[in-house]
């Protein structure tokens, strides 16, 4: 008889936010626009990954969210953007406020997301850039790709 596998949800969450940083944002423009302002003016090269893209189910009907990556180059860290909203859905019911959240992947992520931070705020486009705890995000799980 084969032995059943349970997947280990908490533990799989933990390694994926541990080092870790979150940005929530609040900005009107289309996620390949937003992306585009970010590249341009903070010299960054934000890439659309859609085979990663979080796809949720309500109703039996499936909602896929953009999912942008950018690996920076020297220290093998990463950001992470994803729209948090398809047509009237939302990614994260405890933060639909928001647009857009930027995860920071890096050694020292809190410092990066506090400079980053500031960095957004200076953007004409946004309205708001605040650091999300990740253990205020009862569904962090949507995010795992």
């Amino acid at each position: 008889m084969a032995a059943k596998l349970v997947l280990d949800m908490a533990a799989m969450e933990e390694s994926f936010f541990s080092d870790t940083a979150l940005i929530g944002i609040v900005c009107a423009l289309s996620p390949h626009r937003f992306c585009q302002q970010l590249n341009r003016k903070m010299n960054l090269d934000f890439v659309r990954r859609p085979e990663s893209d979080p796809m949720i189910k309500v109703g039996g009907e499936p909602y896929h969210f953009h999912f942008f990556e950018y690996c920076l180059p020297l220290n093998g860290g990463r950001y992470a953007i994803y729209r948090l909203k398809s047509d009237k859905q939302v990614l994260l019911p405890e933060v639909k406020q928001l647009d857009y959240l930027w995860m920071i992947e890096c050694g020292a992520p809190e410092s990066q997301a506090a400079t980053i931070m500031q960095l957004l705020r200076n953007l004409p486009d946004i309205q708001l850039a605040q650091i999300i705890p990740t253990d205020r995000l009862k569904n962090s799980s949507h995010l795992l790709v």
